[in-house]
C-alpha cells in the first residue's frame, strides 16, 4: 500500500438509503441474492424438520431456499415482514417441500416459546434449528441505547436462542444440527454496535457450550460467523453514509450477498459434516477470527 493520501477513495458499494426497522426487500436498492435463480440442490437434506428464525430475508432466506432445494422442509420464524415471508415460502414450495409461516416478536418469551411446539406438531420432529434472527442498533455513545434497548437486543439474539435450543433438544435425535448465527462482530466488536456485538460474542460461547454439552446424544452445535452481508438490516439500522460504504473494509473489498452463506449452512446441516461439532465458522470476505 503507497499511502498515498491523495488516493481516490472507493466508489460506493450501493446507494445511500435508510429504512425503518427492520427493514424490507421491497425498499432495497440493489436487491439482495438469497440464491432465488442460481441455488442448486443435491439432497443433502433430504427428508430433514428444520426450523429458522428470521427466515423471511437476508441470510434467513437465503438458507430457507438451499435448505428446500436439498430436500428439506421448514418453518419460517419472522416478524412482521409478512411479504418477504410469504415470497420465502413461495420459493420453498416450489422446491416441492412444505414451508409453514410463524409470525410474531421473539422477544416475547411467550411467543418464542411456542415455535418448537409448532414444528412438532406440523412435522413431528426437529432435526435442524437455524436461531438467525437479529436485532441491532447503530450508536455512538451509551448515553443513546436505553434500557429498554438493550433489553430488547439481549431478549431478541440471546433469550431467544436459549429458549428455542432448549425446546428443540428433546425432539431431536442423533445426527441434530443447531446452527446459530454469529457475527464477526463476536471476536472483533465495532463500537457503535456494542450491544449486538455483545450478544453475538455470547452465541459464539454458548453454541460451544451446546457442542460439549450435548456430544454424547448425538447433536451437532456449531456457529457462522458472517462477516458483512446486504440484508434489509443494514439500511435499516445504519446511516445513509455507512450504508454506501458497507463491505468495503474486508479484504474483498465488498459485502457478502446472502446467497454466499447459505452453502456453509448446509454443510453444517448435513451428515456430511458429522464430525463438526463446536465450530464458529468464518464467512468475512477474509477478516480472520480468532
Amino acid at each position: 500500500m503507497s499511502g498515498d493520501a491523495t488516493a481516490e477513495p472507493r466508489p460506493e458499494s450501493q446507494p445511500r438509503q435508510e429504512q425503518t426497522p427492520p427493514g424490507t426487500l421491497g425498499e432495497m436498492d440493489p436487491k439482495p441474492d438469497h440464491g432465488e435463480q442460481s441455488y442448486q440442490g443435491h439432497g443433502k437434506l433430504a427428508g430433514k424438520a428444520t426450523v429458522i428464525t428470521g427466515g423471511d430475508s437476508g441470510i434467513g432466506r437465503a438458507v430457507a431456499i438451499a435448505f428446500a432445494r436439498e430436500g428439506a422442509d421448514v418453518l419460517i420464524a419472522y416478524l412482521d415482514e409478512h411479504e418477504d415471508a410469504e415470497e420465502t415460502a413461495r420459493y420453498v414450495e416450489q422446491s416441492g417441500r412444505r414451508a409453514v409461516l410463524v409470525p410474531g416478536d421473539l422477544s416475547d418469551r411467550s411467543h418464542a416459546k411456542t415455535i418448537i411446539p409448532r414444528a412438532v406438531e406440523e412435522f413431528g420432529r426437529v432435526d435442524v434449528l437455524v436461531n438467525n434472527a437479529a436485532f441491532q442498533m447503530t450508536h455512538e455513545t451509551l448515553d443513546e441505547i436505553s434500557d429498554e434497548e438493550w433489553d430488547h437486543t439481549v431478549a431478541t439474539n440471546l433469550t431467544a436462542m436459549f429458549t428455542l435450543c432448549k425446546d428443540a433438544i428433546p425432539h431431536m435425535q442423533p445426527g441434530a444440527s443447531i446452527i446459530n448465527s454469529s457475527s464477526v462482530n463476536s471476536d472483533m466488536p465495532k463500537p457503535s454496535l456494542a450491544p449486538y456485538a455483545m450478544t453475538k460474542a455470547g452465541i459464539a460461547n454458548f453454541t460451544a457450550s451446546l457442542a460439549q454439552m450435548y456430544a454424547d446424544k448425538g447433536i451437532r452445535a456449531n456457529s457462522v460467523a458472517p462477516g458483512p452481508v446486504w440484508t434489509p438490516l443494514i439500511p435499516a439500522t445504519m446511516p445513509a453514509e455507512t450504508v454506501a460504504e458497507f463491505g468495503q473494509q474486508t479484504p474483498l473489498g465488498r459485502a457478502a450477498q446472502p446467497a454466499e452463506l447459505a452453502p456453509v449452512y448446509v454443510l453444517l446441516a448435513s451428515d456430511e459434516a458429522s464430525y463438526v461439532s463446536g465450530a464458529r465458522v468464518a464467512v468475512t470476505g477474509g477478516t480472520p477470527i480468532l
